[in-house]
């Protein structure tokens, strides 16, 4: 009876631990952006510059690009232009903002640590 009250505890535990911890295995995008894992593309969009990406940087950089794809598409109707122009238009300004240190996207698909 003792035994499994203290087994029930401790799965509780454990698994009250694995949820509080996950977060702290995921990146963020800053952090991603300044470990270099990351960039600004040319077309508005995050691009990985890491050769060898985990699965939780693909899940982040396809989240952001779905919202931005989104929003760009909002601020294209609104603009009364094609979503293709909104989103070149946001990759210079994304791209002019970044610090220095952070990765863009040249034209030619090349990374360059600005």
């Amino acid at each position: 009876m003792i035994f499994h009250k203290l087994r029930k505890i401790l799965a509780l535990l454990t698994l009250a631990f694995a949820v509080i911890a996950t977060p702290a295995w995921a990146i963020s995008k800053d952090d991603a952006k300044s470990q270099g894992l990351i960039g600004e593309r040319s077309n508005g969009y995050l691009g990985i510059v890491t050769s060898s990406p985990t699965a939780d940087l693909r899940s982040l950089v396809g989240q952001i690009n779905e919202k931005r794809k989104a929003a760009y598409t909002s601020g294209a109707r609104k603009a009364g232009v094609e979503r293709s122009v909104f989103e070149i238009r946001m990759g210079q300004r994304l791209q002019e903002r970044s610090p220095a240190g952070h990765f863009i996207q040249l034209q030619n698909g090349k990374w360059r640590k600005k």
